[in-house]
Parts: C-alpha cells; structure tokens; sequence
C-alpha cells in the first residue's frame, strides 16, 4: 500500500489478549510476553525468547560478557578490577586462604568492595549479617564448647569442655 509516497507496511490484525513479536514476527498470547508496566498495555514489545536474546545481546556487545555486566552494575568495578584485587591478595580467599575464590565481598551499608572470599567464607558472613558482634560471640561460644582431651592418670584421658557439664555421646 503506498501512503504520502511512500510504501507502508500493513500488520496483520492481532486478536484480543494476543501480540504480535516484531522480532520474530509470531503472534502470541500476552502471557509469553514479560511484564513491562511502563510500556503501553502493560507488556513488553518483544516476545519473551526474543526479549532474554536482545538481553544476551546487548550484554555482549556493551560489557563484553556476563561477567564484567554484573561486576559494573552490582558493585562498581570490573573484570579487570577484580583480578587486580585478586593478586593483591594472593589469588585466595581473604579469610581462610583458599584457592581460587570467586566472590566478591561488599558492605552491605556502604556498598564497597571489601575483598574477595571462597563461596563457603562469603556466606558466613552473610549468616552473621556482616556483624563483628555476632562474629565475636560466634568464637566465645565455639572456644567454650570445646571438648578437649585432659590428662587424669598416666595414660588415662578424660574428655571435659570448660562450659559443658556432659562430655560427648558414645555414637558421635
């Protein structure tokens, strides 16, 4: 059809509670587009695969990867930043100096970059909630649960622990 001069491209009519992908091309019903409230009808343009590749697209070209995306919008550095970080601390954890640690800490009220820690160290702190206090009654409880060999007669041990009046049970 030709309009003002030019050539115009007719749409086919989309039935009610459907969408046409300009993607793809597919009509769909609504509910295989995401949610989007500040688009008109209240749902993306795009069809949800075609949505999560522009996505995957756009990450690559404008951060060159996953990664680097995650990096610079969660915490404010890059992949670069990060390995520079890294051999700072000697390519391991901060804590306990494990190899190859992969998660990068961060105070929670600040947000900046503390080091980087293995999954296991990284998740202590997040049970703690970052806190010195529960951390440092976390060490009093485990220093006063201790069950400890202690000598009675030559040859003859006892296990006793300074807090706990009932030493360990038999099956553990």
């Amino acid at each position: 059809m030709e309009k003002y001069g030019r050539d115009v491209k007719r749409t086919p009519a989309v039935p009610d509670g459907h969408r046409r992908c300009p993607d793809c091309g597919e009509t769909k019903p609504l509910d295989e587009f995401p949610r989007n409230r500040s688009g008109r009808g209240g749902y993306g343009r795009y069809c949800k695969p075609c949505h999560n590749e522009k996505g995957k697209e756009s990450k690559l070209r404008l951060h060159g990867g996953f990664r680097e995306y995650h990096l610079r919008r969660r915490y404010g550095i890059g992949e670069k930043e990060f390995q520079e970080l890294l051999a700072e601390q000697g390519g391991v954890c901060a804590i306990c100096g494990g190899e190859d640690p992969q998660h990068l800490d961060h105070d929670h009220r600040t947000g900046w970059v503390r080091g980087i820690l293995c999954f296991n160290c990284n998740g202590g702190l997040g049970q703690f909630r970052d806190s010195p206090e529960r951390l440092a009654r976390a060490i009093t409880y485990l220093r006063g649960t201790t069950w400890q060999r202690v000598l009675i007669h030559p040859g003859v041990f006892q296990m006793c622990s300074p807090t706990r009046g009932r030493p360990p049970s038999q099956r553990s």
